[in-house]
């Protein structure tokens, strides 16, 4: 999944921008629920804390998963959550937007985070096609074939444009388009465009207010690693 992911980057990215897949050394195989989404926010922090070599901007590629305010707290580099970018992106398209995802257990969870973004508002509905996030890779047709009728369920409901609510579907969003005649949005591409625009204009996130850096302090890790965070 994960080089699935890298290779729909690589492939939304401008000439010269290196894309730098990374997965956690610990936490859960895939995200799916609440728990499981703390877990991986908790993994991802913790990754990007101890990162060996330094970057422009990072792309947090959890559609409706948790940890985006707190790496924008942990880091100097614009970071960009794939849910916000896709709906960005959508309403610069049309006048609502669904979004169409896996279980039906990640609905309240994508919810969430367009709410708190701020994007909730010109959102029809977030539509489950019932797949699991590691069932996605078996069946490349019946995936498409079960987004695109989520899709016209959406599009029935008043959605003009559809977010693709999972990362790792490179291409999924090009033949969906051509299928249902309206835009297609990947979370992916649009944040590493996002994110390239950003670096590109010198601009990141702001660190007066919400998003200041971590207190330090010593926080205790998994691997009963000690870590202080000095800024």
């Amino acid at each position: 999944m994960t080089e699935t992911i890298a290779a729909g980057a690589r492939a939304a990215a401008r000439p010269g921008t290196r894309i730098l897949p990374l997965t956690p050394h610990w936490g859960v195989p895939s995200a799916e629920g609440w728990y499981d989404s703390f877990l991986s926010a908790a993994s991802v922090l913790d990754l990007l804390q101890h990162l060996d070599q330094p970057v422009d901007g990072v792309v947090m590629a959890g559609f409706g998963e948790h940890g985006r305010e707190g790496a924008r707290e942990l880091l100097d580099v614009p970071v960009i959550d794939i849910t916000e970018a896709a709906a960005l992106y959508a309403l610069l398209l049309g006048r609502r937007f669904a979004v169409v995802t896996t279980l039906a257990r990640t609905q309240g969870q994508i919810e969430d985070s367009l709410r708190t973004a701020g994007l909730l508002q010109r959102c029809a509905g977030i539509y489950a096609t019932g797949l699991g996030v590691l069932d996605l890779e078996h069946d490349p047709a019946t995936t498409e074939q079960a987004f695109v009728d989520a899709a016209r369920e959406a599009m029935s409901a008043g959605a003009e444009v559809i977010c693709l609510g999972c990362a790792g579907m490179s291409g999924l969003d090009t033949r969906m388009s051509q299928r249902l005649g309206i835009p297609v949005v990947d979370g992916v591409g649009s944040a590493v465009s996002l994110a390239e625009s950003l670096v590109q204009r010198d601009l990141t996130t702001s660190k007066i207010g919400t998003y200041a850096a971590p207190l330090p302090k010593h926080r205790r890790g998994p691997a009963t690693r000690i870590a202080e965070h000095h800024r």
